[in-house]
């Protein structure tokens, strides 16, 4: 990873060098990136984690960042011009994305991209759990490789499947388990269970929360509540996403 790539990651988003060590070591590489350079200097830059719609090839873009002292150069839109080129050249179907802000939301609806994907976020804390009967599960951790297979079962019908780099990427900062009807992706910090995605019988999360020792939760799932990816796509195709699961904040 390019010294300029990572100093414009940085002060675009603020990560940290290990951050940044973390990212190239299981999830860069030199074919899923795309920048532009003013000066013989790289000033925006963009990624990519490679996914599957259905069998066919999507790419998730992620840390879209131009430099600050070359903003309102339209070089955000050129560069998702030149990428969308770039990945219908090499066979995708389609591009993905999850905008941080309404902002970015508004600027990638102009260039194209459509609202598609969704999900709800349910909320335990240790007040309320008292107020449900819970069991006890038998929970047990499992590797992303069984998580990849398990995960398929569970999905919807047009999820976009993220494995390989996204769960190379994503295991550096959870742990996966696994139940009788539960799937789990989750850190947990000061005895709070954060649920990247939760699949499976959202009755048993309370016991879930419990069974690792946790007082309160917050767990992603399925759901239409909040939205979470946009679309563009490469081809004539018609067909768009229903649920991205792994949002890479």
């Amino acid at each position: 990873m390019h010294k300029e790539l990572r100093e414009l990651w940085k002060n675009a988003f603020g990560d940290s060098d290990a951050f940044l060590d973390i990212f190239q070591n299981t999830a860069f590489s030199k074919d899923r990136c795309q920048y532009l350079t003013e000066d013989g200097h790289i000033v925006s830059a963009l990624y990519w984690f490679d996914c599957t719609l259905e069998k066919k090839k999507i790419a998730y873009i992620y840390a879209v960042a131009t430099d600050e002292n070359h903003r309102g150069k339209g070089l955000c839109h050129k560069l998702m011009e030149q990428t969308h080129n770039h990945l219908k050249d090499q066979g995708y179907e389609g591009a993905i994305l999850s905008p941080a802000t309404d902002d970015l939301i508004r600027f990638y609806e102009k260039i194209g991209y459509e609202i598609c994907t969704y999900y709800k976020e349910l909320y335990f804390t240790e007040n309320n759990l008292s107020s449900f009967t819970t069991q006890k599960l038998a929970l047990h951790k499992i590797d992303k490789s069984e998580f990849a297979k398990l995960r398929r079962d569970y999905l919807p019908k047009n999820a976009v499947i993220q494995e390989n780099e996204n769960l190379d990427f994503l295991e550096t900062q959870v742990e996966f388990y696994a139940g009788k009807n539960v799937l789990l992706a989750a850190q947990i910090s000061n005895q709070h269970l954060n649920g990247i995605e939760f699949l499976g019988d959202e009755t048993l999360i309370p016991s879930i929360i419990k069974s690792l020792s946790c007082c309160s939760g917050s767990l992603r799932t399925f759901g239409i509540e909040k939205a979470n990816g946009m679309y563009y796509s490469l081809t004539e195709s018609k067909q768009t996403p229903c649920y991205l699961g792994f949002i890479f904040d």
